[in-house]
């Protein structure tokens, strides 16, 4: 019997499609028996990300692993949209005809397709095709409880969340403040929140959901979802955990550390805080002195990578000019204690360093999970997306982090006054900060454990390879 294949559909952003490849490929090793993978690649909107995707599909290739790559016809982007998440879902619905032919001309037997969560759409293409459809979910359970609940919470909530009295009632998590919504659905006659709707109902359809976290992590919210207090009147979808799901396939060369990594060298064990704000993150100037006033006037160490405004039509941001964004004199002021790096910076291996104490941060998942991997405490500052949703968990629910006061009214403000509290709060102040640290030593562990033969997540991998080839058994001997 030929090699069943599981295929995979990303969409481009790094932290989906090398967090959907990485799942894979853990889900491949742990199979048990022959499963190869088939990636269905869309080309991106611009010129700067294709290169992108085009850089990781040729690393992946000369893996020497069992994964084939198909690229997809380009389709045309839609230039009326409202927002990011409009604008993906339907240029992602463009694609279902090359997804269909893909799928239904694989030499291999197709045991599942995973599709990335934007990818509800392509339910109906595998439906059409008779071959069991799972959900990869990159962002956390807490996010994917808010989008399983949100078609009946919006039946349940008849004005803007905003408007509301009291929290919102998300099962599993503490009450929920609506100001800690993601961006999304922070506007209902937005078609944005109209697609997160539209693929929260879908997500009850799919054979399964793969979600990026560990069940020590967030077990009840994962209990709230397998008991269907999140999908009233609906059949819950099975939650497979099987995160934190992190790449570690090229570790650093010990004979050329990165610049920052020889800065940390120098600094004492658990002395500095690093800043850094994810691939789209970057801040204007007067936001850029108020982080500067704050870090200068904290007393603490600090590594900030610090962006520029991304160039026109392009969505990264640039090499900041550290002369033009910060303060007159303030390199000089704090260069025994604070470096600024104005390009692109190895977090991962920064948040690997003994030196880092605290890591000020966006709040992106994968970011969180990096964070949470290496027991470093964090104080979030969410930009966009579902991160007002993690800042919120990430206190409330987990107690990993320490709270900072965003001004969301603002664009996200912070003032110079509230990053020093936050700061010295995370690097030792006081007992919010002490149990922060503790709690994220603690889920260190959990991480580490779950991802263990044996463990939590292990186990739920093994569950899923279990189930996929069933699925490939099953539609072979049709």
């Amino acid at each position: 019997m030929a090699t069943p294949t599981v295929v995979l559909v990303p969409v481009w952003g790094t932290g989906h499609l090398m967090s959907l490849l990485e799942a894979g490929k853990w889900l491949v090793g742990r199979a048990g028996r022959a499963i190869s993978l088939t990636v269905l690649v869309m080309r991106p909107p611009t010129e700067q990300l294709a290169a992108e995707v085009e850089g990781h599909v040729r690393r992946e290739e000369g893996s020497g692993l069992d994964v084939r790559f198909v690229h997809l016809p380009a389709v045309e982007p839609p230039t009326d949209y409202a927002g990011i998440e409009e604008f993906v879902s339907r240029f992602v619905q463009m694609h279902a005809p090359h997804v269909q032919a893909a799928i239904s001309s694989s030499a291999s037997l197709v045991a599942a397709v995973v599709l990335d969560f934007f990818c509800t759409t392509f339910i109906d293409v595998c439906r059409d095709l008779a071959v069991p459809a799972y959900v990869y979910f990159t962002s956390n359970a807490a996010t994917l409880a808010l989008m399983l609940r949100l078609p009946a919470l919006h039946e349940e909530v008849t004005v803007e969340f905003e408007e509301m009295e009291g929290a919102v009632d998300m099962p599993g998590l503490p009450p929920v403040p609506p100001s800690s919504l993601p961006t999304p659905v922070m506007d209902k006659k937005n078609p944005n929140y109209t697609w997160f709707v539209y693929h929260g109902r879908r997500f009850a359809e799919a054979d399964g959901i793969i979600v990026n976290t560990a069940a020590e992590l967030e077990r009840s919210t994962l209990a709230a979802i397998a008991d269907g207090r999140c999908t009233p009147g609906v059949r819950p979808p099975t939650v497979y955990p099987v995160g934190p799901v992190i790449s570690f396939a090229s570790p650093p060369d010990p004979e050329q550390p990165h610049e920052c990594v020889r800065w940390l060298d120098a600094q004492p064990p658990a002395s500095v805080s690093l800043l850094c704000f994810g691939s789209q993150g970057f801040f204007a100037a007067p936001q850029v002195h108020e982080i500067a006033r704050g870090l200068e006037r904290s007393g603490h160490r600090f590594l900030w990578v610090l962006r520029g405004p991304s160039a026109p039509g392009a969505m990264r941001p640039t090499d900041a000019n550290l002369a033009e964004l910060l303060p007159e004199g303030f390199l000089e002021r704090t260069k025994d204690r604070g470096l600024v790096w104005p390009t692109w910076a190895p977090q991962r291996e920064i948040l690997a360093h003994a030196a880092v104490g605290g890591f000020v941060t966006h709040g992106g998942w994968n970011s969180t999970l990096e964070s949470l991997w290496h027991g470093v405490p964090l104080a979030p500052w969410p930009l966009y997306a579902e991160q007002h949703l993690n800042a919120f968990i990430l206190v409330a629910a987990m107690g990993v982090a320490v709270a900072m006061k965003v001004d969301r009214k603002r664009d996200n403000f912070v003032e110079a006054a509230e990053l020093e509290r936050a700061v010295r709060e995370l690097m030792g102040g006081g007992e919010e900060g002490r149990k922060a640290r503790e709690k994220a030593m603690e889920m260190k562990a959990a991480c580490r454990n779950a991802v263990e033969e044996g463990g939590s997540s292990d186990s739920a991998l093994r569950r899923l390879a279990e189930q996929l080839y069933k699925g490939a058994v099953v539609s072979t001997s049709k």
